[in-house]
């Protein structure tokens, strides 16, 4: 059937994931992430956990709960007959399997991805490790701030002189788990297309590089390790970087000479800034005279508030943001409908900030995927 044939046989309404059987070996954050995706998009997620140990988020509910709503959860204890011949019968089922046990965990049971082919070669096999199953390194375990420190994010964090310092949340494997349900996504569209099956690997370390772009660019092309800047900018321009204000911090991206420009005129200082920035019209500042133009606005930014300055300099077309926590952050977001929350229908009715972006049709004509993706779907 043709694509247009094939849309136009299906309601409005239908999710886009809707018919595809995703079976879930993973635990933790990366694997459930991507599932979670998954089934948000409308995906049909059965998650198999030990029932001798189950799932380690467990003991944080929320988080748990956050990650693995929508899906239809059985344990199997895959050391059994019984167990393996459960988990066939749900292979049977599957497009999709995704798998972040450790690896070789799976193949200790016949359940390897070469098994799982041989029955289905249709099949999308997406494993996910910490540095992936194809490298020299594919034995070693991981964890997200172990990544940190092999990929050289946790010395790209702060400035020189400090020791390692490690982003405060679990960033690789928020980041692993998107790129995972990216790469299922383009898997899905590869097999409409063709009809072939698709073996995935992902890893926690390349997640990191990826998150670290322009940086691994760089080096790749010079050899050479970035400095630690701090709180500057990427751009390096003075005008982008964190302030301490009379009432906290603020962080500016003041990168162009328009935007220095803009900020000088909020602050009053423009007749000094002009003579500094002659013959830059374009571009990311590159102000020959950088460390007095910095010295210069930190005088200034030291007797402003940093709430007031907020409100102005976004005003005049120059970025900035007073530094919060995350409490902080969380209450702006909703007071300002910076994003459109999901409140999980469950018994403690989890709120959680969606996939990132909005959508309508996506979610089956709503704002959100909830009820999930067990509703009936109207015929054609």
């Amino acid at each position: 059937m043709r694509f247009s044939d094939r849309a136009a046989a299906l309601p409005a309404a239908t999710p886009p994931l809707h018919g595809i059987v995703v079976l879930d070996f993973s635990h933790v954050i990366a694997g459930p992430f991507a599932t979670y995706y998954l089934v948000a998009l409308g995906a049909r997620v059965i998650k198999v956990e030990n029932p001798h140990r189950g799932d380690s988020l467990r003991n944080k509910p929320q988080s748990f709960a956050s990650l693995n709503h929508g899906k239809e959860i059985v344990e199997l204890d895959l050391g059994t007959e019984c167990g393996q011949a459960s988990a066939w019968e749900l292979f049977a089922e599957a497009d999709v399997v995704v798998d972040n046990m450790r690896p070789g965990v799976l193949d200790k049971f016949g359940f390897g991805e070469a098994d799982m082919r041989a029955r289905k070669p249709e099949l999308i096999h997406c494993a996910i490790s910490g540095y992936g199953r194809q490298s020299a390194w594919a034995d070693r375990p991981a964890y997200d701030h172990v990544i940190q420190a092999a990929s050289g994010m946790s010395l790209l964090t702060g400035a020189q002189g400090d020791g390692p310092i490690k982003v405060g949340f679990p960033v690789v494997d928020s980041a692993t788990g998107i790129l995972a349900a990216l790469a299922v996504l383009a898997a899905i569209r590869r097999r409409d297309l063709t009809g072939l099956g698709e073996s995935i690997d992902v890893s926690m370390f390349g997640a990191a590089l990826q998150l670290m772009y322009p940086m691994t660019v760089d080096v790749m092309a010079t050899g050479k390790a970035p400095a630690r800047v701090g709180n500057v900018g990427y751009s390096g321009s003075p005008g982008a970087e964190t302030f301490r204000c009379q009432d906290g911090f603020l962080a500016v991206g003041a990168n162009t000479p328009q935007q220095l420009l803009g900020l000088a005129t909020v602050l009053g200082i423009e007749v000094k800034v002009k003579p500094l920035l002659a013959g830059q019209t374009r571009g990311f500042v590159d102000a020959a005279q950088g460390d007095s133009l910095r010295a210069l606005l930190h005088d200034e930014m030291n007797r402003r508030s940093a709430k007031d300055l907020e409100t102005r300099l976004n005003a005049a077309g120059v970025p900035a943001a007073c530094v919060r926590d995350l409490g902080k952050c969380v209450q702006d977001a909703l007071t300002h409908n910076l994003i459109e929350p999901w409140i999980l229908p469950d018994a403690d009715a989890v709120k959680v900030p969606g996939l990132g972006f909005r959508a309508r049709g996506l979610y089956g004509g709503g704002s959100m995927p909830y009820p999930p993706a067990d509703r009936e779907m109207p015929e054609a």
